[in-house]
């Protein structure tokens, strides 16, 4: 299968790395480090330690017939990044939107029209970007992959290539219980700039269930009602995650963060359906004044 990732970060670089393995990658980056990989290759370091000799550009010039467009950018760059290419969308072309947000697909959607399909696209899996070149490998996970007619060969080619695939029962619950652990784990780990394995600490429990009770309330609004114990479960889950959040990593960058399609999308949506979201909107309002 021909591929191109678009947004080779940490995530879209690790994601890259796998699926070469039996896959036509192409990685979309920077200048730096697409310079590094197609001179050193692309080095993984963590949990796997391997060079990667993959092809890496910095921008799409063609897009050939059967390619998945694996979108990794941050969700504030979709637009850009997506109106760059839509006169290459070819009608076989399949673009996966694997992104942190609430329905971060939809614009993509919006964008491309019926020209080709648009999935989205759910993981957990943690990189680290180290420097041009060079990604730690930080937590084995999952994908997920919204259910179509092509989802299945989608999730096997993954599976294969090491990234624990499956095609999701039902992507909206996968997004917002992904949403309600990001709305947790990213601004909680930047404000303390902790490692993810910090967040266990009971301490921070009451704030945990603020948060996620604020989540849930709008979620159920939102025709999604969870019968799970976030805290237990993200408690359980983090504890001994070595990873950065990407929220931190961004901070420590000096980068715009996605708070806004975060804590800020559930305070949004909240004043759709007339609920107050008071912590969410001091979280977001703690993080913007960080970035400052």
């Amino acid at each position: 299968m021909k591929i191109i990732i678009l947004g080779a970060g940490a995530i879209g670089s690790l994601y890259g790395a796998k699926l070469s393995k039996l896959n036509d990658v192409v990685l979309v980056g920077n200048r730096q480090h697409a310079d590094k990989i197609n001179k050193s290759g692309l080095k993984i370091k963590g949990i796997e330690n391997k060079i990667h000799k993959i092809k890496a550009i910095t921008k799409i010039q063609n897009i050939e017939n059967n390619t998945l467009i694996l979108l990794t950018t941050k969700v504030y760059d979709s637009e850009k990044s997506i109106k760059s290419i839509k006169n290459l969308i070819k009608k076989d072309t399949i673009i996966l939107c694997l992104q942190n947000g609430l329905y971060s697909e939809n614009p993509v959607k919006q964008i491309v029209g019926r020209k080709c399909l648009v999935l989205r696209g759910i993981t957990n899996f943690g990189a680290i970007f180290l420097k041009p070149g060079i990604v730690r490998y930080t937590n084995y996970g999952y994908t997920a992959v919204e259910r179509s007619q092509k989802s299945k060969e989608l999730a096997e080619n993954f599976e294969k290539c090491g990234l624990n695939a499956h095609v999701s029962k039902d992507i909206r619950i996968d997004i917002w219980q992904k949403l309600i652990l990001n709305c947790v784990l990213n601004p909680i780990t930047a404000i303390l700039r902790i490692e993810n394995r910090g967040i266990a600490d009971e301490r921070l429990n009451p704030l945990k269930k603020l948060i996620i009770g604020e989540c849930l309330k709008v979620a159920k609004k939102d025709g999604i009602a969870f019968d799970i114990d976030f805290v237990k479960k993200i408690n359980n889950g983090i504890k001994n995650s070595r990873n950065l959040s990407s929220m931190l990593q961004d901070l420590m960058k000096g980068k715009k963060t996605e708070i806004d399609y975060l804590n800020g999308v559930v305070v949004d949506l909240g004043k759709r359906f007339g609920i107050e979201c008071p912590v969410n909107s001091g979280i977001v309002e703690i993080v913007k004044g960080m970035k400052n």
